[in-house]
């Protein structure tokens, strides 16, 4: 199949490159169009408690869809002197002129004097926004518009202003990593083949395939909602292997053409490393599939569009690469500056690698397996979190916003947890009142609670039988201060309470405090639903590492049923996939030391917050499975057709070494430039991304592939190649038996 389909790409190669093209010059004017209609966030699970806590806020107290925070602070002035209340107050009526502005509350106005910062010169001021966060969000520019000049430091923070400071530093994030990774991948290449021409091809195939991915991604994101973080993870990984494939495509093809014959050396190029481009493709696919089993947008878009390029790369590898070597034929190795790394001395070097490891085979398994599980031992702490405005530079100003008030108020006073109390009547009844009057009472003595803001403790002199007079009858009560802390903790049949804590949102002792209240109902009548930062945190991890482990069963099931099927045996792919596991494994223990523990934090650029983004450890491995196993199958396939050949397993694995140590290794370099050019974003889970996944590939190409692979089959010995008697015989001997065959038939006819 494959030798055939390299035959007709070679027969309409011209029609085949015309396509491409035409695919390329509609990318070229769609392609960098994608952000527009791509949506930030994506982090959330709207099934979640805390969200329908959230829910009910809305539709029973009328809170604000969304909110924007003003942060205002003076070195010399302090917030109730005249001159600060004034400028304060001309911004925030500047500000509430906007059709989308539905209230603002300040600490005058609410007759909250806990909204001013103990040192006496912060405040700040909730806008609340008639508009869900993204229609926030493309508000917000018209919105800062109307903020005046000011001698007080003013910095708007919020939801919809981190969502779009995502999407300015995400664009950021990607230039700057393709004015990176495009050079580096071009100058690589060229060292690797000698030559422009050779290295160019992987380079044009790549940056092909990567564009009309985001220009298929720009129309589907029309129809579907897709993150802003889809963008930056199909430009790492569609550069990456569309490069990885088609280097291996123009090495073979280099290998194939000895004999002169063009076409013929596309057929066997196609028959072999197509084939393997084809496997390695499909176990990437079933490692992205893992990605659309979670219920979030920012997983399911990065599984959609990391599927899409995976496609177009082995799309591109299977037709354009062939196309490409018919027209340029001979003439590949035009523009040669030298010999390049494909040499007697560096095949010279593998080899004896494949003796070293053949002479002390246990030893090498042996030193390897425990630098590897060393490697990985730290994430046996790791601490999980979930992405908010940390995630972002210190130089963007909702960064900034949210730093001062963290600093002047406290982590646990601008994120205190949400309890919303449901009754099944009016909340206002006289049990009702008394069961929250008791609860309220019961979570101000819980350990780390400050206080509590609630219908039922507005005034510590009301008494809980004065609390059931008063409410008797609500919409009586005649005093301000009542009536604006009511109209917001209370009403219809919902009661708010605010539990204000010292804690941390991301500490576990706040989230051993969530789960505690979720586990102590206030009585009959009333169900209370807990949200918050700490609770969004805890439902977010919860709710991804209860689903992780489905994805993961699904992900290494389907690849050991497809590379059974390649490789016609059952040892093999359960080999691979250890092998896989073992240095994503160690890449994990490098998440917790460096993001966990601030290790490198000053070289690498970003203030560590203690934790392990909670989606990163899950798209990484979704990624590297697929991008690992692509190593794997090149080898394997190497060495399965040197065993085919030979019935010998040593010689096989010394002869698979030998003749893709140099192509592993290069499409390991590959992939680490590109990787390793978004360690250099400032959004901190794309930073973490890059990281992570350039550590893995480079362990993954060294000392996994380079010496415990060929360690772990020595020592498996015959067993590598034992299948059960229903599993006909090996692909790759087919494919090279039907190339061998078609060469032979052509020359009986001359």
């Amino acid at each position: 199949m494959f030798y055939h389909l390299g035959l007709w790409a070679y027969r309409f190669r011209w029609a085949v490159i015309l396509v491409w093209s035409i695919a390329l010059a509609v990318g070229v004017y769609y392609g960098p169009r994608v952000g527009s209609v791509l949506q930030p966030g994506g982090f959330s699970n709207p099934n979640s408690e805390g969200s329908h806590a959230i829910r009910l806020l809305h539709d029973e107290l009328g809170a604000s869809l969304s909110s924007l925070t003003i942060v205002f602070s003076s070195d010399t002035l302090r917030v109730e002197d005249p001159l600060f209340q004034a400028d304060m107050e001309r911004v925030i009526a500047a500000v509430s002129s906007h059709p989308l502005v539905t209230a603002a509350f300040t600490a005058k106005n609410a007759a909250n004097p806990r909204m001013i910062a103990p040192d006496g010169h912060t405040t700040f001021a909730v806008i609340g926004l008639d508009a869900t966060i993204a229609e926030a969000q493309r508000a917000l520019p018209q919105i800062k518009a109307l903020v005046p000049a000011s001698p007080l430091k003013v910095l708007v923070t919020g939801g919809p202003a981190a969502y779009a400071d995502v999407e300015l530093v995400s664009h950021l994030d990607l230039q700057r990593a393709e004015q990176f990774s495009f050079p580096l991948a071009l100058g690589a290449l060229v060292l690797v083949f000698g030559g422009v021409i050779a290295g160019a091809i992987p380079v044009l195939i790549g940056g092909s395939s990567v564009l009309v991915a985001l220009t298929l991604i720009y129309f589907l994101a029309h129809a579907v909602e897709m993150s802003i973080f889809v963008q930056n993870i199909t430009t790492m990984l569609g550069l990456g292997i569309s490069i990885d494939y088609a280097l291996l495509m123009v090495s073979r093809f280099r290998e194939e053409r000895s004999d002169g014959d063009i076409q013929e050396a596309i057929g066997r190029t196609m028959a072999t490393a197509g084939k393997a481009v084809f496997y390695s493709g499909l176990t990437v696919l079933l490692g992205l599939w893992g990605l659309l089993s979670f219920n979030y947008m920012m997983l399911r878009s990065l599984g959609i569009g990391g599927a899409l390029v995976v496609v177009l790369a082995v799309t591109g590898a299977l037709t354009l690469a062939p196309a490409l070597f018919g027209v340029l034929g001979g003439r590949i190795d035009a523009l040669t500056l030298f010999k390049g790394l494909g040499t007697a001395g560096e095949g010279l070097f593998w080899r004896r690698v494949a003796a070293l490891v053949g002479r002390h085979p246990l030893l090498v398994f042996l030193v390897v397996m425990g630098v590897l599980l060393s490697l990985g031992a730290p994430f046996l702490r790791v601490r999980m979190g979930a992405p908010d405005v940390t995630i972002l530079p210190p130089y963007v100003e909702s960064r900034q916003g949210f730093d001062l008030l963290r600093g002047k108020f406290g982590a646990g006073e601008i994120a205190p947890i949400l309890v919303v109390a449901e009754a099944s009547d009016s909340i206002f009844s006289r049990d009702n009142v008394a069961t929250l009057y008791d609860f309220a009472r019961a979570l101000e003595r819980l350990p780390g609670v400050v206080r509590v803001e609630s219908m039922v403790t507005l005034d510590p002199m009301i008494t809980k039988g004065q609390y059931q007079l008063l409410y008797e009858q609500p919409n009586r009560i005649t005093d301000p201060a009542l009536q604006r802390g009511l109209a917001r903790l209370g009403g219809g049949r919902v009661a708010l309470i605010s539990v204000v804590t010292n804690l941390n949102p991301v500490a576990p002792e706040a989230q051993a405090l969530v789960q505690y209240i979720r586990s102590q109902p206030p009585g009959a009548g009333l169900k209370i639903y807990v949200g918050g930062a700490a609770a969004e945190l805890m439902d977010v991890v919860s709710d991804l590492y209860t689903s992780f482990p489905r994805a993961l069963a699904l992900i290494v099931l389907t690849t050991y049923l497809a590379l059974t099927v390649l490789f016609r045996s059952v040892i093999l792919p359960a080999k691979a996939i250890l092998m896989d596991m073992l240095s994503i494994l160690a890449s994990y223990g490098a998440l917790v030391v460096i993001f966990q523990d601030g290790a490198f934090h000053g070289i690498l650029g970003f203030t560590p917050e203690g934790y392990v983004d909670a989606t990163v450890p899950i798209v990484m491995f979704c990624v590297l499975f697929g991008l690992s196993m692509d190593y794997e199958v090149f080898m394997l396939t190497r060495i399965k057709e040197s065993y085919d050949t030979l019935k010998d397993n040593a010689a096989a694995v010394s002869h698979g070494l030998e003749h893709t140590g140099r192509i592993v290794t290069s499409a390991a370099l590959i992939i680490v430039i590109v990787a390793g050019s978004f360690s250099f974003a400032d959004i901190l889970v794309i930073k973490a991304l890059g990281i992570g996944i350039a550590i893995a590939i480079l362990l993954d190409a060294t000392l996994v592939r380079g010496l415990l692979v060929p360690a772990t089959m020595l020592l498996l010995g015959k067993w590598n190649w034992w299948s059960p008697r229903w599993l006909p015989g090996s692909l790759f001997a087919e494919s090279r038996g039907a190339s061998i065959k078609c060469k032979k038939e052509k020359e009986s006819e001359q």
